[in-house]
């Protein structure tokens, strides 16, 4: 993972020269604007075939996560399409002024739609947990009271996004000056700290019943039914819901999917171990129940170290760091060259600083116009939280900051 992209211009470093050239470059501009476009980047002789360009079909070794040849060839146009539909949104950013994006009507209509499914999701997920719980109750079993868990964990998560989605729609400017994007991946640190504990509890006590004599598990015919009833009635209102949640584009949405889907598996793991140790042998139900705590540990710790990430800084992937050098460098004929682009978390956006090099006889004023237009044209991005862009008249200087990479 890169942490910059720098160098790029008429006599810009070898590596992101190699890439410009790649670009089609038509020059390394001069002067204001005009109507000659011939120095900007552009990929209009660049265009995929419609097979490419279509997804290819989910086949069982994609949802086993098996990957095939084919998988791998896929991938690459797929990236390909990818990179260009992001260079086809900055030209537009940058000759527009704004981003393509959905009329009022249709975001209105899109965001009522999303919005009906988290609902419908988050009341779901209340109504099964209480159904569980009782099911933990009537049959005593720790791998139904581990699965219980697991739908407490997207109980409480739910609860956690929308806690902190409303409070960073209430900036406080004076006591947050930059915000409170920090405020959800701090939240969900905390929160599995504490579901990491209490899954560690149902391992230490899974332990203790399988060292243990006490081992006569066993269900009447009426607890089984109802256990039976409640936990497959849980696992296909989790699947109708998470065939549901995907055919939506947005990525809160998306996540709710996948959290149904990791529901229905843990779901049936709880219902399979409670029955084969209802009808072979006890230890099975602890032993089930020690699986699905260390599967939601493990969860977990993937968001945890997600979160921490967004948390200290990390850098944008290239391709990102890509679409922007390509959006500074078409942004204004007088750019000579861009010596920094940086792009790096905070909290769930980004934060970018460009350093860009214009003439050393150009006026204050020009150059100010320049910078805080390309600001503005980032920061329109609905990934970027702020835009830092700084001007200089050369690019050999020690770079800045220097001493926080050391």
């Amino acid at each position: 993972m890169v942490e910059s992209m720098s160098g790029v211009g008429d006599h810009g470093g070898s590596e992101d020269e190699f890439l410009l050239t790649e670009m089609n470059i038509g020059g390394g501009g001069g002067g204001g604007g005009g109507c000659d476009l011939s120095w900007r980047l552009n990929f209009d002789g660049f265009q995929l075939s419609s097979e490419h360009k279509a997804k290819p079909p989910r086949g069982l070794h994609d949802c086993l996560g098996v990957l095939v040849p084919e998988d791998n060839i896929a991938e690459y146009y797929q990236q390909q399409v990818e990179t260009l539909e992001g260079f086809t949104q900055m030209d537009a950013l940058a000759e527009r002024g704004f981003v393509p994006r959905l009329s009022a009507e249709e975001k209105a209509s899109l965001a009522k739609k999303e919005t009906l499914a988290i609902r419908i999701s988050n009341v779901a997920n209340m109504v099964l947990f209480v159904a569980k719980v009782y099911a933990s109750v009537r049959s005593g079993s720790l791998a139904i009271i581990a699965s219980t868990l697991d739908s407490l964990l997207d109980l409480l998560s739910g609860f956690i996004l929308w806690f902190t989605a409303f409070s960073m729609q209430t900036p406080n400017p004076y006591q947050y000056p930059i915000g409170k994007r920090r405020m959800q991946p701090l939240g969900i640190l905390v929160f599995a700290s504490v579901m990491a504990t209490l899954g560690l509890q149902i391992i230490l006590e899974s332990v203790r019943t399988l060292a243990s004599d006490e081992k006569d598990f066993s269900l009447t015919k009426e607890q089984e039914q109802w256990v039976v009833g409640i936990m497959l009635s849980v696992t296909f209102v989790k699947l109708a819901l998470c065939v549901y949640c995907r055919s939506f584009t947005n990525e809160i949405v998306k996540a709710y999917a996948q959290d149904h889907f990791f529901d229905v598996v843990t779901n049936l793991i709880g219902l399979i171990a409670v029955l084969l140790a209802n009808y072979i042998s006890d230890w099975m139900d602890p032993v089930g129940a020690i699986i699905l705590a260390l599967y939601t540990i493990r969860t977990w710790s993937l968001t945890v170290l997600e979160n921490v990430n967004s948390l200290v800084g990390k850098s944008a992937a290239p391709e990102y760091l890509q679409k922007l050098t390509y959006l500074c460098w078409n942004h204004h004929k007088a750019i000579k060259h861009i010596d920094t682009v940086r792009a790096y978390t905070f909290g769930s956006h980004y934060f970018v600083e460009v350093d860009i090099v214009l003439p050393s006889d150009m006026p204050l004023q020009t150059a100010h116009d320049i910078g805080e237009s390309l600001q503005e044209k980032l920061e329109l991005l609905p990934e970027i939280e702020r835009a830092f862009v700084h001007l200089d008249y050369e690019y050999s200087h020690k770079p800045e900051h220097a001493q926080t990479h050391h």
